[in-house]
């Protein structure tokens, strides 16, 4: 059916949902390298403001990706939860907007309604918010979900530690991750890209991880970031896997070029659960079923040939349906490393970062940030710094910590250790409540004071911890 909008003497029409979605999405480079953005600033006002007449019902009447071909869709519709989409199935997409910015959208009435939106309804939504609404709303949403550490409590930023380093090295990886663990990073996930993705490095490097962990009794998890097939080897070499690491993407196709499908994930998140690494129960009282570590980005369909002619944030969104499905401890927007083909600058990247939190909060999802950018994008640290600071007033799961920002494997900028504090003190923030107890424990910090400071880095690198580096050096 047609979704039709008048301006003035003009007349728009839109010939499907997929179509008014794609030119209602606000201006980036990705959607017009598609082909599907519209034409104009008119064109997308007059597609926004037949968006929010549209009801939310229809999302489930009209996929934008066919059913019958493409098992992302299957899973979206098969598992809508309809009694939970009962409190809100009358709303149009804009009275859904003013309805979430009210004061009866609160955290329980989210977390409650989380099952009954799909991934285009609430891509609809953000659509037609401001840059102010989309932190409003997402503060709101509080997805905790728990491992070794509990992640996404109120007042609470965690981070990833990053040690990557170009070849794998050791000691280059120890000096790292001493690094960040002195500036109090690490409480989301210590997590390692690995340079290569040969199988007996991968296993060295999760024994080295665990190592670390289990004799300093660090309260947070591991993971190699490699391929899910890889993962799964490891666990049957016997490696100490604590999170299974997978990207993933909107569409079956999508998926299909990073090497997996839905029934592989299920294989990974049952052979992670067997391991039963967990110490953190959820409020049933079993052991956290917490095991899976999700990466998107906006543009990874587009670049697969995968878009199905959907602009790139609603092919975004949909990932989050993939995660969801699959309870993930966290899951992480890399939000500018695709590159300036899909975000050209960094008004589009903090557009982009803002959404896509607010759309896997929404769903859901416990939503971390890479807040990053890649050198030939049109955009720079403060940009970077802009958008760290909405993503962490509107509740930010966690974001990366890499020494200096600078990654020197991937070769992109993100945040440091250092902005990490910076988020953490402005905001009166802190880090995870077990990792916070570590860290006064070890003596890197005293309560109400913040990890780094000269005189406490300059006795731990002569004490406690000195010996770390050489130690791990020897694997």
């Amino acid at each position: 059916m047609p979704y039709i909008h008048s301006l003035g003497a003009i007349r728009y029409s839109f010939d499907s949902l997929r179509t008014l979605m794609a030119k209602a999405s606000p201006l980036r480079s990705g959607d017009q390298l598609a082909g599907v953005a519209a034409a104009d600033a008119q064109e997308r006002v007059a597609a926004q403001m037949a968006l929010a007449d549209v009801p939310l019902a229809n999302f489930l009447n009209e996929a934008v990706v066919p059913y019958e071909t493409d098992e992302v869709t299957r899973l979206i519709l098969d598992t809508h939860d309809t009694a939970a989409f009962a409190s809100v199935r009358h709303l149009t997409v804009g009275d859904f907007r003013n309805w979430l910015l009210g004061d009866n959208a609160n955290a329980q009435t989210l977390a409650a309604l989380a099952p009954g939106l799909t991934p285009e309804m609430v891509a609809a939504v953000s659509k037609l918010c401001r840059l102010q609404d989309l932190v409003l709303i997402a503060r709101k949403c509080q997805v905790v979900t728990r491992f070794r550490s509990t992640i996404g409590l109120a007042g609470r930023l965690a981070t990833r530690l990053q040690p990557n380093h170009p070849t794998d090295d050791m000691q280059g990886i120890a000096a790292s991750l001493l690094d960040g663990l002195l500036l109090g990073s690490g409480d989301a996930v210590i997590g390692i890209n690995p340079a290569s993705d040969n199988l007996p490095q991968v296993v060295r490097l999760l024994h080295m991880l665990g190592e670390v962990i289990d004799h300093y009794g660090i309260p947070t998890q591991s993971c190699v970031l490699t391929h899910v097939t890889n993962t799964l080897q490891a666990i049957d070499r016997g490696a100490p896997v604590d999170l299974v690491f997978q990207s993933i993407g909107g569409t079956e196709a999508t998926n299909r070029s990073f090497g997996l499908d839905l029934a592989l994930l299920q294989e990974a998140r049952e052979a992670a659960l067997s391991l039963q690494r967990a110490t953190l129960t959820g409020d049933d009282g079993q052991r956290s079923g917490h095991v899976m570590y999700f990466e998107t980005g906006q543009g990874s369909a587009l670049s697969a040939g995968a878009h199905h002619g959907c602009d790139q944030q609603t092919m975004e969104a949909r990932a989050y349906a993939v995660a969801r499905h699959f309870k993930p401890l966290l899951v992480n927007t890399v939000v500018g490393f695709i590159g300036p083909e899909y975000l050209f600058d960094g008004k589009q990247i903090i557009r982009a970062g803002l959404e896509d939190h607010f759309c896997g909060k929404l769903l859901g999802l416990p939503m971390g940030c890479d807040v990053c950018y890649t050198n030939h994008a049109q955009a720079d640290g403060d940009d970077m710094d802009s958008l760290m600071l909405m993503l962490g007033a509107a509740g930010c799961n966690f974001i990366m910590g890499v020494p200096g920002s600078d990654d020197i494997m991937l070769n992109y900028q993100s945040t440091s250790f250092h902005d990490a504090q910076v988020l953490r003190q402005v905001l009166g923030l802190r880090a995870a409540p077990e990792f916070e107890a570590w860290l006064e424990k070890m003596g890197v910090c005293t309560p109400g004071e913040a990890p780094g400071s000269p005189q406490r880095l300059a006795h731990h690198l002569a004490a406690p911890f000195a010996p770390a580096i050489q130690r791990l050096g020897t694997h």
